[in-house]
Protein backbone atom coordinates (compact mmCIF):
# COMPACT_ATOMS: atom_id res chain seq x y z
CA UNK A 1 0.00 0.00 0.00
CA UNK A 2 1.49 3.42 -0.93
CA UNK A 3 1.47 5.74 2.12
CA UNK A 4 0.30 9.12 2.52
CA UNK A 5 3.99 10.51 2.70
CA UNK A 6 4.77 8.52 -0.75
CA UNK A 7 1.29 9.61 -2.63
CA UNK A 8 2.97 13.52 -1.46
CA UNK A 9 6.43 12.93 -3.26
CA UNK A 10 4.61 11.61 -6.00
CA UNK A 11 2.34 14.65 -6.05
CA UNK A 12 4.96 17.11 -5.42
CA UNK A 13 7.30 15.26 -8.74
CA UNK A 14 4.13 15.45 -11.20
CA UNK A 15 3.67 19.20 -9.92
CA UNK A 16 7.25 20.28 -11.14
CA UNK A 17 7.17 18.34 -14.12
CA UNK A 18 4.32 20.06 -15.05
CA UNK A 19 5.48 23.57 -13.77
CA UNK A 20 5.54 26.81 -15.76
CA UNK A 21 7.46 29.32 -13.98
CA UNK A 22 5.62 32.48 -16.14
CA UNK A 23 2.46 30.96 -15.02
CA UNK A 24 3.59 31.09 -11.51
CA UNK A 25 4.41 34.28 -11.49
CA UNK A 26 1.05 35.60 -12.67
CA UNK A 27 -0.82 33.23 -10.74
CA UNK A 28 1.55 34.71 -7.64
CA UNK A 29 1.07 38.87 -8.28
CA UNK A 30 -2.80 37.70 -8.66
CA UNK A 31 -2.54 36.69 -4.99
CA UNK A 32 0.24 39.16 -4.42
CA UNK A 33 -1.71 40.47 -1.04
CA UNK A 34 -0.74 37.32 0.48
CA UNK A 35 2.54 36.86 0.96
CA UNK A 36 3.28 33.36 1.83
CA UNK A 37 1.24 31.97 -1.75
CA UNK A 38 3.41 30.09 -4.26
CA UNK A 39 2.83 28.49 -7.43
CA UNK A 40 4.00 26.20 -9.77
CA UNK A 41 2.24 27.52 -12.47
CA UNK A 42 0.21 24.45 -13.27
CA UNK A 43 -3.58 24.92 -14.66
CA UNK A 44 -6.76 23.88 -12.82
CA UNK A 45 -7.43 20.82 -15.08
CA UNK A 46 -4.24 19.41 -14.83
CA UNK A 47 -4.28 19.61 -10.71
CA UNK A 48 -7.98 17.84 -11.13
CA UNK A 49 -6.18 15.08 -13.56
CA UNK A 50 -3.41 14.49 -10.88
CA UNK A 51 -5.73 14.20 -8.00
CA UNK A 52 -7.98 11.51 -10.05
CA UNK A 53 -4.56 9.37 -11.29
CA UNK A 54 -3.88 9.51 -7.38
CA UNK A 55 -6.59 8.12 -5.86
CA UNK A 56 -6.47 5.62 -8.66
CA UNK A 57 -3.38 4.75 -6.85
CA UNK A 58 -5.03 4.36 -3.54
CA UNK A 59 -8.73 4.03 -3.32
CA UNK A 60 -8.57 0.36 -3.16
CA UNK A 61 -5.98 0.68 0.30
CA UNK A 62 -7.00 4.13 2.15
CA UNK A 63 -9.61 5.14 3.99
CA UNK A 64 -10.21 8.69 4.68
CA UNK A 65 -7.79 8.76 7.48
CA UNK A 66 -4.87 8.28 4.39
CA UNK A 67 -6.49 11.55 2.78
CA UNK A 68 -6.67 13.76 5.46
CA UNK A 69 -2.75 12.08 6.72
CA UNK A 70 -1.88 13.45 2.88
CA UNK A 71 -3.79 16.62 3.54
CA UNK A 72 -1.61 17.01 6.63
CA UNK A 73 1.69 16.92 4.54
CA UNK A 74 0.98 18.85 1.22
CA UNK A 75 -0.92 21.90 3.68
CA UNK A 76 2.34 22.68 4.97
CA UNK A 77 3.52 22.97 1.29
CA UNK A 78 3.75 27.02 0.74
CA UNK A 79 2.17 26.31 -3.67
CA UNK A 80 -1.08 26.55 -4.04
CA UNK A 81 -1.45 23.59 -6.27
CA UNK A 82 -0.24 20.90 -3.91
CA UNK A 83 -2.94 22.39 -1.42
CA UNK A 84 -5.42 21.65 -3.89
CA UNK A 85 -4.14 18.24 -4.92
CA UNK A 86 -4.84 17.14 -0.72
CA UNK A 87 -7.95 18.85 -0.97
CA UNK A 88 -9.51 17.54 -4.02
CA UNK A 89 -7.95 14.03 -2.72
CA UNK A 90 -9.58 14.36 0.35
CA UNK A 91 -13.09 14.85 -1.61
CA UNK A 92 -13.21 11.63 -2.89
CA UNK A 93 -13.37 9.96 0.44
CA UNK A 94 -16.25 12.09 0.93
CA UNK A 95 -19.22 9.39 2.03
CA UNK A 96 -16.69 8.00 4.66
CA UNK A 97 -15.31 11.12 6.12
CA UNK A 98 -14.47 10.92 10.10
CA UNK A 99 -15.89 13.21 12.41
CA UNK A 100 -12.37 14.37 13.53
CA UNK A 101 -12.16 16.10 10.46
CA UNK A 102 -13.50 19.19 11.34
CA UNK A 103 -11.39 20.02 14.52
CA UNK A 104 -8.70 19.02 11.76
CA UNK A 105 -10.23 21.19 9.48
CA UNK A 106 -10.51 24.28 11.40
CA UNK A 107 -6.85 23.70 12.94
CA UNK A 108 -5.60 23.77 9.34
CA UNK A 109 -7.85 27.09 8.50
CA UNK A 110 -6.48 28.45 12.31
CA UNK A 111 -2.40 27.70 11.34
CA UNK A 112 -2.84 29.36 7.76
CA UNK A 113 -2.25 25.81 6.34
CA UNK A 114 -4.48 27.47 3.89
CA UNK A 115 -3.90 31.02 3.28
CA UNK A 116 -6.31 32.19 0.56
CA UNK A 117 -9.45 31.88 -0.92
CA UNK A 118 -8.87 29.70 -3.69
CA UNK A 119 -7.15 27.18 -0.80
CA UNK A 120 -10.52 27.71 1.54
CA UNK A 121 -12.82 27.31 -1.28
CA UNK A 122 -11.42 23.99 -2.92
CA UNK A 123 -11.44 22.41 0.77
CA UNK A 124 -14.86 23.55 1.69
CA UNK A 125 -17.73 24.08 -0.32
CA UNK A 126 -17.05 19.62 -1.24
CA UNK A 127 -15.22 18.30 1.67
CA UNK A 128 -16.36 20.40 4.76
CA UNK A 129 -20.44 20.47 3.27
CA UNK A 130 -20.32 16.60 2.88
CA UNK A 131 -19.05 16.92 6.51
CA UNK A 132 -21.77 18.84 7.79
CA UNK A 133 -24.84 17.14 6.04
CA UNK A 134 -22.94 14.00 7.37
CA UNK A 135 -22.92 15.14 10.85
CA UNK A 136 -25.88 17.69 11.05
CA UNK A 137 -24.66 18.28 14.96
CA UNK A 138 -21.26 20.60 13.63
CA UNK A 139 -23.63 22.72 11.66
CA UNK A 140 -24.73 24.47 15.26
CA UNK A 141 -20.25 24.25 16.17
CA UNK A 142 -19.51 25.93 12.55
CA UNK A 143 -21.30 28.76 13.31
CA UNK A 144 -19.11 29.91 16.02
CA UNK A 145 -16.54 30.43 13.10
CA UNK A 146 -18.12 33.21 11.35
CA UNK A 147 -16.66 34.77 15.01
CA UNK A 148 -13.11 33.58 14.83
CA UNK A 149 -9.99 35.69 14.60
CA UNK A 150 -8.69 34.45 12.06
CA UNK A 151 -10.16 35.31 8.27
CA UNK A 152 -9.97 31.95 6.82
CA UNK A 153 -11.73 30.32 9.29
CA UNK A 154 -14.43 33.11 8.83
CA UNK A 155 -14.10 32.55 5.25
CA UNK A 156 -14.55 28.58 5.94
CA UNK A 157 -17.82 28.80 7.96
CA UNK A 158 -19.44 30.63 5.33
CA UNK A 159 -18.44 29.00 2.30
CA UNK A 160 -18.84 25.30 3.96
CA UNK A 161 -22.41 25.64 3.33
CA UNK A 162 -22.59 26.53 -0.78
CA UNK A 163 -23.99 23.56 -2.08
CA UNK A 164 -26.03 22.71 0.90
CA UNK A 165 -27.39 26.26 0.00
CA UNK A 166 -29.38 24.06 -2.61
CA UNK A 167 -31.69 22.05 0.64
CA UNK A 168 -34.15 24.30 2.17
CA UNK A 169 -33.08 22.72 5.68
CA UNK A 170 -30.16 24.28 5.81
CA UNK A 171 -31.20 27.81 5.08
CA UNK A 172 -32.15 28.51 8.35
CA UNK A 173 -28.50 27.89 9.66
CA UNK A 174 -27.11 29.79 6.42
CA UNK A 175 -29.42 32.74 7.19
CA UNK A 176 -27.96 33.42 10.82
CA UNK A 177 -24.29 32.57 9.71
CA UNK A 178 -24.80 34.82 7.17
CA UNK A 179 -26.28 37.19 9.48
CA UNK A 180 -23.58 37.18 12.11
CA UNK A 181 -20.51 38.05 9.32
CA UNK A 182 -22.06 41.32 8.77
CA UNK A 183 -19.75 42.71 11.03
CA UNK A 184 -16.73 41.51 9.77
CA UNK A 185 -14.57 43.76 8.11
CA UNK A 186 -12.88 41.76 5.62
CA UNK A 187 -13.53 41.87 1.82
CA UNK A 188 -12.72 38.08 1.38
CA UNK A 189 -15.00 37.27 4.08
CA UNK A 190 -17.78 40.07 2.35
CA UNK A 191 -17.32 38.64 -1.27
CA UNK A 192 -17.79 34.69 0.66
CA UNK A 193 -20.90 36.13 2.37
CA UNK A 194 -22.44 37.57 -0.64
CA UNK A 195 -21.55 34.14 -2.88
CA UNK A 196 -23.28 32.34 -0.31
CA UNK A 197 -26.49 34.46 0.10
CA UNK A 198 -26.94 34.00 -3.57
CA UNK A 199 -26.65 30.69 -3.53
CA UNK A 200 -29.81 30.13 -1.03
CA UNK A 201 -31.51 32.57 -3.05
CA UNK A 202 -31.29 30.02 -6.11
CA UNK A 203 -34.18 27.70 -3.65
CA UNK A 204 -36.02 30.70 -2.03
CA UNK A 205 -35.35 34.26 -3.94
CA UNK A 206 -38.21 35.67 -1.81
CA UNK A 207 -36.96 34.45 1.14
CA UNK A 208 -33.33 36.03 0.66
CA UNK A 209 -34.83 39.24 -1.15
CA UNK A 210 -37.08 39.47 2.54
CA UNK A 211 -33.74 38.91 4.32
CA UNK A 212 -31.69 41.51 3.04
CA UNK A 213 -34.94 43.92 3.01
CA UNK A 214 -34.96 43.29 7.13
CA UNK A 215 -31.00 44.19 7.55
CA UNK A 216 -30.57 46.58 5.28
CA UNK A 217 -27.54 48.96 5.87
CA UNK A 218 -26.13 46.67 7.83
CA UNK A 219 -25.39 44.20 5.09
CA UNK A 220 -21.72 45.14 3.38
CA UNK A 221 -22.67 46.61 0.17
CA UNK A 222 -19.95 43.88 -1.59
CA UNK A 223 -21.91 41.09 0.30
CA UNK A 224 -25.51 43.16 -0.97
CA UNK A 225 -24.34 43.09 -4.63
CA UNK A 226 -22.40 39.46 -4.64
CA UNK A 227 -26.45 38.62 -3.17
CA UNK A 228 -28.51 39.71 -5.58
CA UNK A 229 -26.72 39.12 -9.01
CA UNK A 230 -29.55 36.81 -10.10
CA UNK A 231 -32.20 39.16 -9.74
CA UNK A 232 -33.90 41.23 -12.66
CA UNK A 233 -32.08 44.74 -13.18
CA UNK A 234 -35.36 46.62 -11.34
CA UNK A 235 -35.40 44.32 -8.34
CA UNK A 236 -31.52 45.03 -8.09
CA UNK A 237 -31.45 48.61 -8.03
CA UNK A 238 -34.59 48.74 -5.67
CA UNK A 239 -33.15 46.32 -3.33
CA UNK A 240 -29.76 48.32 -3.20
CA UNK A 241 -31.75 51.86 -2.54
CA UNK A 242 -33.74 50.42 0.27
CA UNK A 243 -30.57 48.93 1.78
CA UNK A 244 -28.76 51.90 1.18
CA UNK A 245 -27.03 53.87 4.46
CA UNK A 246 -29.36 57.01 5.44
Amino acid sequence: MLTPAEIARKARSALKAKADPIKARGVERYFKSYETIKSYGVAAPEIHALAAELHALVKADWTAADAVALCDILFADPELEAKAVGALLLGRFKKTLPPGLFAKAKSWLAADRLASWASVDVLCPDTMGALLERYPDFVEKIKAWARHPNRWVKRASLVSFIKLARKTEFLPAIYEISASAFPVDDDLVHKANGWLLREAGKSDPARLEKFLLAHGPAIPRTTLRYAIERFPEAKRKAILLKTKTA
